[in-house]
């Protein structure tokens, strides 16, 4: 397993950009899917977008799409969201997660099911004021 510390969050004003960024420790990040996912008060925590292990195939949830751009630094250990456009909306605490190591492709069902994903990070705030 990994272990995963997000960075980035903050309060932006609708309209505004944020990149964040999850810093894996370990040597095997390279070998894992990594996702975002985003938690509002008092709801479920939500698939955002997922990037298989080698970068191949990226998967966004409707809710992002165009607007969120999910990557990874292998070298790094890093996975980013590039999250433009914010709306009140997407207020929420962003979590990064590893998993699927070495899927080539993700069905949309796993990706979209915490449960299936092996490690989480402790999340990072955005708060994204009208």
């Amino acid at each position: 397993q990994v272990q995963l510390v997000e960075s980035g969050g903050g309060l932006v004003q609708a309209g505004g950009s944020l990149r964040l960024s999850c810093a894996a420790s370990g040597r095997t990040f390279s070998t894992y899917a990594m996702g975002w996912f985003r938690q509002a008060p008092g709801k479920e925590r939500d698939f955002v977008a997922a990037i298989t292990w080698s970068g191949g195939n990226i998967y966004y949830a409707d809710s992002v799409k165009g607007r969120g751009t999910i990557s990874r630094d292998n070298a790094k250990n890093t996975v980013y969201l590039q999250m433009n456009s914010l709306k009140p909306e997407d207020t929420a605490v962003y979590y990064c997660a590893a998993g699927f190591r070495y899927f080539g492709e993700l069905s949309t069902a796993a990706t979209a099911e915490p449960t299936r994903w092996a490690s989480w990070g402790q999340g990072t705030r955005v708060s994204v004021s009208s």
